[in-house]
């Protein structure tokens, strides 16, 4: 047997031990293991493993990681989505579909200070479902704007995703930022016209709230003011080169904590459980990571990588072809599968394929390019039927919703990230444009 064939077994046995349920990274462990062990032997294999998890997990830029995902936590237990949530709605949710357009503005918010759409979609969904039963908003709709709403978290920057994505395929965290910056304001503007649409064709779906009073407003903005110049100070420290991205995650951690406590928001109870959840996700990541290191490397004995890479370049296909298949088929695994294990899973094959096209683009810019490609793509996965992770957690919180009744409701949006991501395709320069600007 061919030793792509074996590596193609490998794929195989490593999906039927995610479909019965073995956690992801275990999966690519375990598969990894005994595809090295076949290919190179238990001597080498025992050497490979006493020396790739300790120069692995001692790379400083993993520490950006749980450094974004405490800043996340903190946010997210001291109530921050909340208070978010309020001020955007004393701004705009006297308008016809002004709440769910108040929704994404605060998501957009919280997304430059929490980089997990998991996180985003459940506090934000504990927050305005709320309301938006109060006031009447159609179910479908309202909880699909959360469920969209929730990508926001990966999309704007800072971004687990892309930070991953980037350690992964080495490059650097910080381009990544900048360039993911333009698609991720365009998804928010995007959705918000997706409302208009909808409640101009449909005013019963989004009805206007009353008017708040200017007092009310300003009280509600001062309640989040600190947070969105931590989250400014963050970004644009970045973005400007004053600090790198591990740093800019320490200052963030730091200051959140401060100004929590600063406001009574977060007791010991609270700091505690925003701890635990650090260290749940941090660790879930890192066995993710340290499986997708041992599978990519059983991959690369069996040279499949490079075959594949040989064999699209022989079918012909334009480059942009190839990248609309591949983004394909990210959107039909994104639809089945986790998206920290879709990207992990598949970049060790799908990257030395556009590494070997020519875009007309430098290097360096292309791997950008389709990283952000990449993002757009675990958005859709994240709301696109059957699975889709956010819909399963608006459903766990709008248990009186049919989650058909939801996907349904992301729908419209799905439509709008498509078009988008043709739009990000098409046009390089609407991911590029930041990074060359600021380079």
């Amino acid at each position: 047997m061919s030793p792509a064939a074996i590596a193609g077994l490998g794929f195989l046995a490593m999906l039927v031990l995610i479909a019965i349920r073995m956690p992801v990274g275990l999966a690519m462990l375990v598969t990894g293991s005994a595809g090295l062990v076949y290919f190179s032997g238990w001597t080498a294999f025992f050497s490979y493993m006493n020396s790739t998890p300790f120069y692995l997990f001692s790379n400083y830029t993993l520490s950006v990681i749980p450094l974004f995902i405490l800043m996340g936590a903190i946010a997210e237990r001291s109530g921050l989505s909340s208070k978010l949530f309020t001020a955007a709605a004393g701004l705009i949710g006297h308008r016809r579909g002004g709440l769910a357009m108040a929704l994404i503005g605060a998501c957009t918010a919280f997304g430059a200070i929490c980089g997990s759409s998991v996180a985003t979609t459940a506090t934000f969904a504990r927050a305005a479902l709320p309301e938006f039963k109060r006031y009447r908003y159609a179910p479908g709709f309202a909880t699909g704007a959360v469920a969209v709403g929730g990508t926001l978290g990966i999309l704007i920057p800072p971004s687990i995703i892309l930070v991953v994505y980037a350690i992964t395929t080495e490059q650097n965290i910080a381009k990544l930022f900048k360039a993911a910056l333009i698609p991720g304001l365009l998804a928010a503007v995007f959705y918000c016209i997706v409302i208009a649409l909808i409640v101009r064709r449909h005013p019963d779906a989004g009805p206007a709230v009353p008017k708040v009073s200017r007092r009310e407003r300003m009280a509600a903005l001062l309640a989040v003011w600190p947070v969105l110049i931590v989250a400014v100070i963050v970004v644009g420290g970045i973005y400007g080169g004053v600090f790198t991205p591990t740093e800019g995650a320490g200052i963030g951690a730091v200051s959140m904590l401060v100004i929590a406590a600063g406001q009574r928001a977060l007791g010991w109870q609270r700091l505690k459980e925003a701890l635990l959840q650090t260290a749940e996700t941090s660790a879930m990541i890192f066995i993710i990571i340290l499986g997708s290191q041992v599978f990519e490397a059983f991959l690369g004995r069996s040279q499949l990588p490079e075959k594949a890479a040989e064999f699209v370049t022989a079918v012909g296909l334009p480059p942009l072809g190839v990248i609309a298949l591949l983004m394909l088929v990210y959107i039909l695994l994104g639809a089945v599968m986790d998206e920290l294990a879709m990207i992990l899973l598949t970049l060790p094959v799908f990257f030395p394929i556009v590494s070997a096209l020519d875009f007309g683009l430098p290097p360096d810019e292309v791997a950008i390019w389709f990283g952000i490609l990449v993002l757009i793509v675990v958005g859709i996965g994240l709301t696109c039927p059957p699975i889709g992770l956010n819909v399963f957690v608006v459903a766990a919180i709008a248990r009186d919703v049919p989650m058909t009744t939801i996907y349904r409701g992301v729908l419209p949006f799905i439509a709008a990230d498509i078009v988008r991501l043709a739009l990000v395709a098409a046009f390089p320069v609407l991911a590029l444009w930041l990074v060359r600007l600021l380079d």
